[in-house]
């Protein structure tokens, strides 16, 4: 009776390690397939939507414009946080072949189809984090996600499915170090004084994405993307200006005969502190990505590079806590330097809000400015208002000279 037993959980045995046996080459056989899938995907000219349909990465850390990086970094032991979120109108349009339906483009070349909206409407908001580690050097972190949208995708082209309602975006790790450090005071303060490291400031930026994004629905590369660049910015009175270039390396994807690959990242912005303080300032900034690759030519039109442009102009205020806490309301749309660059939106409006602590001390009394009652006069050790000088006539009993 013993044997028929273990002869039967012999057997049952066998088929368990068969079932678990063909489970596993399923599951391998089904991440191949995958792999495989994503490879398609990425590398098929027609339908590839490794493309990421919001090009606007904003900086973690203290920031002026919303295009332009800024060149003061986070306190040292400091952490910053803050969310820019972003409306895009119809950042990716996609021809469609339709027989008899013909027009012109801007450049008067001829055309043969309909136009259809791969994504058209699109809410992203970025997450953005940064960490001082020295007075210099900063670390950053950004985690993009897409909170609503809506297109076609590529269903005009293959009758699949459309877009997802939302959708996960690649994430951005980088670094930032100050060449030429903006002395930690105030801004007008800064402008008075002149001089090195107060009146300008330059600071360099390296960034990489990593590839996590549903590509599936525009919202991530095929690889890594490194993003080298170097920001600059120059303060005169109440007048600001900054201006930012770099790259965004990367290998070419083509969707539908449009070949995104390597950029160089070009941003200018300038500014007015409409009210002291950082209290209200107006904003005007544009950004140009001159691409690498040439279009792919046809006998109709002929191979050409795009460039996507867009301008902004907005508000910012930084009230509160000397300057650390800080919003930004504002808008654009494209400029045609081309014919209907891939990735340029319709139009698109910004929202967001930033805590990057700088550790300002305009009077250098030690006494940080958003905890010092006196910001601008310097201190006297043991007055009973840290941060303060005795008013004449006051005791001074214990203070220290």
């Amino acid at each position: 009776m013993v044997r028929p037993l273990m002869s039967g959980f012999s057997r049952a045995a066998a088929i368990l390690r068969a079932l678990g046996l063909a489970s596993a080459s399923w599951v391998a056989l089904l991440v191949v397939s995958e792999g495989e899938a994503a490879a398609q995907q990425c590398s098929n000219p027609l339908t590839s939507t490794c493309i990421n349909s919001d090009t606007l990465w904003p900086h973690a850390g203290p920031q002026r414009f919303a295009a332009v990086g800024g060149t003061e970094t986070v306190a040292p032991g400091q952490v910053a946080f803050g969310l820019m979120a972003t409306y895009l109108s119809r950042p990716i349009l996609l021809n469609v072949p339709t027989p008899g339906v013909t027009g012109t483009s801007a450049d008067g070349a001829l055309q043969v189809g309909t136009q259809q909206f791969a994504v058209d409407n699109q809410v992203n908001a970025n997450f953005l984090f940064a960490y001082g580690v020295t007075d210099r050097l900063q670390i950053d972190v950004g985690a993009p996600v897409t909170l609503v949208q809506d297109g076609a995708g590529t269903s005009p082209l293959t009758g699949g499915r459309s877009l997802r309602d939302t959708a996960v975006r690649d994430m951005r790790f980088g670094l930032a170090f100050a060449i030429v450090p903006r002395a930690r005071i105030d801004a007008e303060a800064a402008a008075e004084e002149g001089g090195t490291g107060k009146s300008w400031a330059l600071t360099a930026r390296m960034t990489m994405t990593a590839p996590i994004g549903d590509n599936h629905d525009f919202a991530g590369e095929r690889t890594v993307v490194y993003v080298p660049s170097i920001a600059g910015d120059y303060r005169v009175w109440r007048l600001f200006f900054g201006g930012e270039v770099g790259a965004r390396i990367r290998p070419v994807t083509e969707f539908a005969g449009a070949r995104v690959g390597t950029q160089i990242t070009t941003a200018l912005g300038a500014g007015f502190d409409v009210l002291a303080k950082d209290k209200l300032a107006v904003l005007a900034e544009a950004r140009i990505y001159p691409t690498f690759p040439d279009q792919r030519a046809s006998n109709i039109v002929p191979a050409r590079s795009i460039a996507p442009a867009e301008w902004l102009v907005g508000l910012r205020s930084a009230p509160f806590l000397a300057g650390d806490m800080s919003f930004y309301a504002g808008g654009g749309g494209p400029i045609p330097l081309t014919d209907d660059p891939i990735t340029v939106p319709r139009f698109r409006f910004l929202l967001g809000v930033s805590y990057a602590p700088l550790g300002r001390d305009t009077d250098r009394d030690g006494i940080s400015d958003r905890n010092d009652p006196c910001p601008t006069t310097p201190g006297v050790r043991g007055y009973e208002r840290p941060g303060c000088a005795p008013v004449p006539g006051e005791s001074t009993k214990g203070v220290t000279p």
